[in-house]
């Protein structure tokens, strides 16, 4: 028999962990569609990644085409290249090399392809509520696939078939991230510190970072994850005009100032504007 191609084995070893949304059946790839035995069927976009979510998303939670343009900039330049590498290594250390790997909040799918780099067996399944986000993340990665989906439902995925479910600056669903992980898995949250991107807020005058992030994290996994070790990784970027707009547009900040505005504020800075990049990787198992 000859062997498949690699975007459909990754596929259909993807599909042994999705689930049909409204029945909770397996799913099976046909012509340009997926389908469940209840005759459920879900299209495959052009781009790729497979369209799940049915109804409507939570007001304002997807991000836009214009917040993906300047998240697929900004990180193309490289800022967060050294959070990226160590996130990659966390989660090398806690999955197999032929591992599954679920990102939930997946955007534009960055985070997951650097986990796919470091596990060469590995295959992973990006979630988001963004068709515009996963029109990159269905093709970031040769050993990743993409479906829309809303973090904050029930996730389309059979339980304990995961390996690592990483949560990368996105909502986080504890009930549902324990029910999918497999005994011995890990999840994986990226969240800002307090210090992450100081100067640039208070130079722009943009939303900060919830002092009570760390002890709300803990209360969304409530008694059904034990923390099993963070690490705090921080340092310094020098950053042009373009890319503190980018900055600024990526996230929901960009939602509370117009791009007129914040070039008018950008204009006034003293560049490249140094700032402080300060996350934390923590990593949770199961209980």
């Amino acid at each position: 028999m000859p062997a498949l191609p690699a975007a459909r084995e990754v596929r259909l070893r993807l599909l042994s962990v999705l689930t049909c949304p409204h029945c909770g059946d397996r799913l099976a790839l046909d012509e340009g569609v997926v389908r469940c035995a209840g005759r459920h069927s879900f299209d495959i976009a052009r781009q790729g990644y497979v369209g799940l979510l049915t109804g409507n998303v939570r007001g304002g939670s997807a991000d836009t085409a214009d917040m993906v343009r300047a998240r697929s900039a900004f990180l193309g330049a490289g800022h967060y290249d050294p959070l990226t590498r160590e996130l990659a290594r966390t989660v090398a250390s806690l999955c197999p090399a032929d591992g599954t790997l679920l990102d939930a909040g997946a955007g534009t799918g960055h985070y997951l392809a650097a986990a796919l780099d470091v596990l060469p067996g590995a295959v992973g399944l990006g979630l988001d509520a963004s068709k515009f986000a996963l029109r990159q993340a269905a093709r970031a990665h040769p050993r990743a696939w993409a479906a829309t989906w809303d973090v904050w439902r029930p996730l389309p995925v059979r339980s304990g078939s995961v390996d690592v479910v990483l949560n990368v600056f996105a909502p986080r669903n504890g009930e549902e991230f324990h029910r999918v992980l497999r005994p011995g898995g890990a999840l994986v949250v990226v969240t800002p510190t307090a210090r992450h991107l100081a100067g640039l807020r208070e130079s722009l005058g943009l939303l900060t970072v919830d002092a009570d992030k760390e002890d709300r994290l803990r209360r969304t996994l409530g008694d059904r994850f034990a923390p099993d070790g963070s690490a705090t990784h921080e340092y310094t970027v020098g950053l042009p005009a373009a890319d503190v707009e980018n900055l600024v547009l990526m996230g929901p900040s960009a939602r509370h100032v117009t791009p007129e505005e914040l070039r008018s504020r950008i204009a006034r800075l003293d560049l490249p504007l140094s700032v402080t990049v300060s996350c934390r990787v923590s990593v949770f198992r199961p209980l």
